[in-house]
C-alpha cells in the first residue's frame, strides 16, 4: 500500500464555482475558435465542394458544438438560444431524412449527401446562435474582424492569381469554366464576397473615428470590393446592388434613425475607394461585362436564357411530385426526365435555389422555406433604431444585409449548395437575428 495515501478526487458538486466557470469559459472560447477556423478555412478548399472538404468541415463544426455543450453543462445555469428558425430548419432536415428513409427520393445516395450537408449548415447556425446570444461586444468585433481579414486575404489572392495564373487555381489546378480565386466558379466566389463585404462594412462603421486602424480596415474593404468586381459575376453585381439598396433603405427610412443616416453618409466613401481600385486593376473586359449586366435594354445573354429555361422546365416536375418532391439533392437525376433541349452540359443544379428546393422537397419543403424567410426578415429587421446606435447592432445589420444579398443571388445561381458559402450564410443569419446586449459606441 502506497504511503502517504492519495487523496480522493473531489466530487463534481464540491468543485469551486470559480473553477467550473473557468473550465466553462475555456470550452466556449475553444468552440468559438473552432467556428472561426471552419469559416476561415472552408473557402480556401475550393469552397469545400469536394467530399473530403465538406466532410471535414462537418466534423470540425460538430466538434465546436461538442465543446460548447461541455462548457454549457459546466455553467451553473446553462441555456440554449432558440428561435422559430431553429424549429423550421430542424423540420426541413427531418423532412429530408423522411424522404430518404421512406423511399420518397429518386436518388437515395444524393439525398443522404444533401442531408449531411444541411445538417452541417444547421450545426453552423445553431453554434453561432449560442455564441452570439447576449455576447459581449468583443465577440462581435471578433466576427467582424474575421470577415474583414478573410475578405482581404482571399480578395488579394484572387487579384494576384487573376493576373498571373492563366486560369489555374493556386497556379497548378486546372478546372473547367471561369475560375476565380480558390473557387471553380467565379459567381460562387462573388457569392462569398457579397456576404463578407456587408459584414466588413458594418465592422468598419462600428469603429469609433478616433480608433487607430480605421484606414487599414477601409483599405481591406476596398481590396475585397475590387476583387468582387473583378470576378465579373453579373448575378453577384445585381445582388450586391440590391444589398446596398436595402442598406440605404434602412439608413434613410426615417423615424428616429439618425445614427443610421450618419452611417449611410459615410458608406459611399468606402464604395468609392473600392471602385477606384477596381478600375485601376481592371484590364477592360470585366467592366464591360458588368456594364452589360446593368443595360436592361439589351436582351438577356444565352447563358441566362438557358438558366431560365432550365428553371421553368424544372417546375414541371412538381406535377409528378407535388407534395413530397423528388428528394433532397436529387435534381440532377430528376431533371433528366423533363429536359427538352439538347446539351452536353450536366445540369446538376437549377441555377435557382428556390426552384431547386421546391422541386426536391415539394410543397411541404416549400412552405417551410417560405415561413422561414418570413421569420428571418421579421427578426432581423426589428428594432433598427436601437441597433444603429451601438457597436454590436451595426455589425448585426451588416450580417442581415449579407444574407439579403445571397437570397437575391439565389434567384440566378446555386450559392447555397456551395458548402463554404452556405456555412457563412448560416452564421450571418444567426448573427442577424441574435439578441445582443447594448454596446454603445465609444
Amino acid at each position: 500500500m502506497a504511503w502517504p495515501p492519495k487523496a480522493a478526487a473531489a466530487p463534481a458538486s464540491l468543485v469551486a464555482p470559480e473553477q467550473r466557470a473557468e473550465v466553462a469559459g475555456g470550452c466556449v472560447a475553444a468552440s468559438r475558435g473552432v467556428l472561426a477556423a471552419a469559416l476561415f478555412a472552408s473557402p480556401w478548399a475550393f469552397g469545400a465542394v469536394q467530399t473530403w472538404a465538406w466532410a471535414s468541415v462537418g466534423v470540425v463544426v460538430a466538434a465546436g458544438v461538442f465543446l460548447w455543450a461541455v462548457g454549457s453543462v459546466r455553467q451553473s445555469a446553462p441555456r440554449i438560444a432558440w428561435s422559430p428558425l431553429h424549429s423550421l430548419a430542424g423540420l426541413f432536415l427531418l423532412w429530408g431524412m423522411v424522404q430518404r428513409a421512406g423511399g420518397l427520393t429518386l436518388n437515395r445516395l444524393a439525398t443522404r449527401e444533401a442531408v449531411f450537408k444541411f445538417a452541417t449548415d444547421f450545426l453552423f447556425f445553431f453554434l453561432a446562435a449560442q455564441l452570439w446570444h447576449g455576447a459581449a461586444a468583443k465577440t462581435w468585433r471578433w466576427f467582424g474582424f474575421l470577415a474583414t481579414a478573410l475578405g482581404f486575404l482571399v480578395g488579394l489572392f484572387a487579384i494576384l492569381q487573376f493576373f498571373s495564373s492563366q486560369g489555374l487555381i493556386y497556379w497548378t489546378v486546372k478546372a473547367e469554366g471561369w475560375t476565380f480565386g480558390p473557387y471553380v466558379n467565379h459567381s460562387h466566389f462573388a457569392g462569398l464576397l457579397e456576404m463578407l463585404i456587408p459584414v466588413s462594412a458594418g465592422f468598419l462603421l462600428s469603429r469609433p473615428r478616433n480608433r487607430p486602424g480605421r484606414g487599414l480596415l477601409m483599405f481591406s474593404l476596398a481590396v475585397t470590393l475590387a476583387s468582387f468586381l473583378l470576378s465579373g459575376s453579373k448575378g453577384g453585381m445585381l445582388s450586391l446592388l440590391a444589398g446596398v439598396s436595402i442598406a440605404l433603405g434602412m439608413c434613410w427610412s426615417g423615424g428616429g434613425l439618425g445614427d443610421l443616416k450618419k452611417l449611410g453618409m459615410r458608406a459611399p466613401l468606402g464604395i468609392l475607394a473600392g471602385l477606384l481600385l477596381f478600375f485601376w486593376v481592371d484590364p477592360g473586359e470585366i467592366s464591360a461585362r458588368l456594364a452589360a449586366a446593368l443595360d436592361f435594354t439589351r436582351a438577356s445573354d444565352a447563358g441566362l436564357m438557358q438558366r431560365e429555361a432550365v428553371a421553368m422546365e424544372s417546375l414541371r416536375l412538381l406535377k409528378k411530385h407535388p407534395w413530397t418532391g423528388t428528394g433532397l439533392g436529387s435534381f440532377e437525376t430528376a431533371y433528366a426526365e423533363v429536359r427538352s433541349f439538347p446539351t452536353d452540359l450536366v445540369w446538376d443544379h437549377a441555377h435557382n435555389d428556390y426552384v431547386e428546393a421546391l422541386v426536391e422537397t415539394g410543397l411541404v419543403g416549400g412552405v417551410l422555406i417560405l415561413v422561414g424567410v418570413a421569420f428571418f426578415f421579421r427578426l432581423a429587421f426589428r428594432d433598427l433604431a436601437r441597433r444603429a446606435g451601438n457597436e454590436t447592432g451595426i455589425i448585426q445589420l451588416g450580417s442581415t444585409v449579407a444574407c439579403c444579398t445571397l437570397l437575391v443571388h439565389s434567384f440566378f445561381d446555386f450559392n447555397l449548395h456551395i458548402p463554404a458559402n452556405a456555412a457563412w450564410f448560416a452564421v450571418c443569419a444567426a448573427a442577424g437575428i441574435a439578441e445582443a446586449p447594448r454596446g454603445d459606441l465609444d
